[in-house]
C-alpha cells in the first residue's frame, strides 16, 4: 500500500540506496530504513487521525464552518 501512494504521488523508492545503509555522500536514508519508517508513520499516526471526529470535545467543536480566506464575503453569500 504504501509503495503504491508513493508512486501515485510521484515518488521512486528505488531511486534510494539499497538497504539499510544512509548514502554518505548525500545522506539519504536507505530503502528499508525509509519502508521501516514510513510503516511505523501509518501504524502510529494514520488510523487515530482517521478515528477523530469533531464535536466529540466540547472545546474543539465552537468553529461550525471552515476558515475563510475573506470571512465577510462568505458571509454575505451564505445569508
Amino acid at each position: 500500500m504504501i509503495r503504491a501512494r508513493l508512486a501515485l504521488l510521484g515518488i521512486d523508492l528505488d531511486q534510494l540506496p539499497p538497504g539499510s545503509a544512509a548514502d554518505p555522500e548525500t545522506g539519504a536514508p536507505g530503502r528499508d530504513t525509509a519502508l521501516a519508517s514510513l510503516r511505523s508513520f501509518m501504524r502510529t499516526t494514520v488510523l487515530p487521525l482517521a478515528g477523530y471526529r469533531f464535536g466529540q470535545d466540547p472545546r474543539l467543536a465552537q468553529q461550525v464552518a471552515p476558515p475563510a480566506l475573506y470571512p465577510s464575503i462568505m458571509t454575505a453569500w451564505n445569508r
